[in-house]
């Protein structure tokens, strides 16, 4: 399909406005380490294979394409086929973790939280970068929409990060969570992907399957082991750059058979159709100690606490406290009223010394082991949407944030 790559500048967009307003990430990091939104760095990872793939079904993997991909069959790891609500039922409590980015470099977080969700029965969403996949070499074959080729707006990763990654995102798949798509070039602001047409958006996804689908073409590493799943059917949702341009994803997506999508913000109820696709949005949260609620994302957090860049030492512990009672309040509100699913997203970083990533890693342990919790991914999440009776679905829409059904659960869903 024509070329496909992505260049990533050193100039770096910022993107981010205080409280509810605020943007769902920046394309600022941590300029001392070369390091990019999304903690990646330039360097070799720690982090490797840690088993074997093989093949997740147990029977000789169907290769794809160049063999970067392989239909192994049935994903393993998977919860039950979903069921209707039976009249009176409460819903469950769903909590969806969801990782913008998601590559592996030194400081391990790809394989860090991924080794947690399997700790606490948590299944996730990682969204790829496409060029996470693509060697700074090859940077040409990306076309980005209103850009020159190659341009990006982040850092290209090392050959030993991407073969990290790599190892990561196999073990991720056969471990149950979800491979979704951050898309490619991470443009913001009003050049950026908010002034995308359709058109342009269907051709940053072709491009973002093509990375994932040719990477043993593009790095070489012809004798690496193939991903466990073809992309074609695996990737069925994303989140755009600085929840920006949903307004034309949402047609390019369901064009591109996407089932979600994850890019706008909203309030904590229960998500609708939107051009035939889930609007699964980042949700406002509380930011405790002050009067406005903020997107339940590090990125977000971290503009309202110190800004774009990191801030007083002495504060962390302070801030990381806000982040993870503001989502265990936001929990508390869902759970102990509409039930609507909660939804997280963070990055992998390092930013206020890391204090982001420990108060996710805290609110995971402390919610998924929860009876009546389930931490799913957004693929599962919509399997479940999918079974319910429609005019359930209407009824919790029904709900505004934090109200519980008046008359309890069994009155309200009888039938």
């Amino acid at each position: 399909m024509g070329t496909h790559a992505t260049r990533l500048t050193a100039t770096l967009a910022v993107v981010g406005a205080l409280a509810l307003g605020a943007a769902g990430c920046s394309a600022d990091g941590d300029r001392s380490t070369g390091r990019d939104q999304h903690g990646q760095e330039g360097e070799s990872p720690g982090g490797g294979a840690e088993e074997d793939p093989g093949d997740a079904a147990g029977a000789a993997p169907q290769l794809l394409g160049d063999g970067s991909t392989a239909n192994t069959g049935p994903q393993p790891e998977q919860p039950p086929a979903p069921e209707p609500l039976a009249p009176g039922e409460e819903p469950p409590q769903f909590v969806v973790f969801s990782w913008d980015g998601a590559g592996e470099d030194a400081n391990e977080l790809f394989s860090r939280f991924r080794q947690l969700g399997e700790e606490h029965d948590a299944d996730m969403t990682f969204f790829l970068s496409g060029l996470y996949l693509l060697p700074e070499s090859e940077r040409l074959s990306y076309e980005p929409p209103g850009r020159d080729p190659g341009a990006s707006d982040i850092g290209y990763l090392s050959d030993e990060s991407i073969a990290a990654t790599l190892d990561q995102l196999r073990l991720a798949w056969q471990e149950g969570n979800e491979i979704g798509t951050h898309f490619n070039g991470h443009f913001c602001g009003p050049t950026g992907v908010s002034s995308w047409s359709k058109d342009d958006w269907v051709s940053e996804i072709e491009q973002a399957k093509w990375m994932v689908q040719n990477w043993r073409t593009t790095t070489g590493l012809t004798e690496a082991d193939p991903l466990p799943f073809d992309y074609d059917t695996e990737l069925v949702g994303g989140r755009a750059p600085c929840l920006e341009g949903q307004e034309n994803l949402l047609p390019a997506a369901a064009e591109m058979g996407f089932r979600y999508d994850s890019s706008g913000n909203s309030l904590q109820v229960w998500p609708e159709r939107r051009h035939g696709i889930w609007d699964i949005s980042l949700q406002s949260v509380p930011m405790p100690g002050h009067s406005f609620e903020t997107l339940a994302m590090d990125y977000n957090f971290m503009v309202n606490q110190s800004g774009e860049q990191s801030g007083d030492p002495a504060m962390w512990p302070t801030w990381q406290a806000e982040m993870h009672d503001g989502l265990i309040a936001a929990f508390d509100r869902a759970y102990e009223g509409n039930r609507a699913p909660l939804i997280i997203g963070n990055h992998f970083n390092q930013w206020n010394g890391g204090i982001y990533m420990d108060a996710v890693a805290d609110v995971i342990t402390e919610l998924c082991p929860r009876d009546g919790v389930e931490c799913v991914s957004f693929r599962q999440l919509v399997d479940w949407l999918d079974a319910q009776d429609p005019e359930v679905l209407d009824r919790l829409r029904s709900l505004g944030v934090g109200q519980a059904p008046p008359d309890g659960w069994a009155s309200f869903l009888a039938g």
